[in-house]
């Protein structure tokens, strides 16, 4: 008996792991080399009581367990827009009760993070990452709820398999600090 939904997404897995892995899934299909795609995270059973036009066009006419979440994605974000500037324009409806982004980046391993030349700017850092023999790709995905519970799910170009995503509250420490003060009152 496997223990893993027909998705591949652990059985055991909460409600907010269950939704970055959905994510990840989702965007894994598209490609890589894909822009950052952020989502609202919705309570599937209050959408389906609240927005049952909304939940039949997504699909959600089954019952599911209370406290799943539907991702829902939102409009593109403005290309050449920084990140961290375009989180803090976002403001939520009391409705969201989550967020996700996915986003692609090349990362070091912390054995090459020593050899990083002293006083780079971004644009010369990035070209050096971009340059280096050991930069490997990977696509994160980060979620987060309003009261601060977060998860992600890390998938390496090398390893692009739903077999190989790393799970954990603490992958992306930074993003969902961003991400969890798109929330702040």
């Amino acid at each position: 008996m496997s223990n893993t939904a027909s998705s591949g997404t652990p059985m055991a897995a909460g409600p907010l792991t269950r939704a970055a892995l959905e994510i990840d899934e989702y965007v894994a299909g598209l490609g890589w080399d894909q822009p950052a795609r952020l989502f609202a995270l919705v309570d599937t059973g209050r959408l389906r009581s609240q927005e049952p036009g909304l939940a039949e066009r997504l699909g959600l006419t089954e019952d599911v367990p209370d406290g799943t979440l539907t991702p829902i994605e939102q409009e593109e974000i403005p290309a050449g827009s920084p990140l961290d500037e375009f989180l803090g324009t976002i403001a939520w409806p009391d409705s969201v009760v989550g967020c996700a982004l996915s986003v692609e980046r090349l990362m070091l391993p912390p054995s090459a993070e020593a050899s990083v030349p002293d006083g780079l700017d971004e644009k010369r850092l990035a070209k050096w990452v971009a340059e280096h023999p050991e930069r490997q790709e990977v696509r994160m995905t980060v979620a987060v709820l309003r009261g601060g519970k977060r998860d992600s799910a890390l998938r390496l170009r090398e390893k692009d398999s739903a077999n190989d995503v790393l799970t954990g509250s603490d992958l992306v420490p930074g993003l969902a600090d961003a991400l969890t003060a798109t929330f702040a009152e």
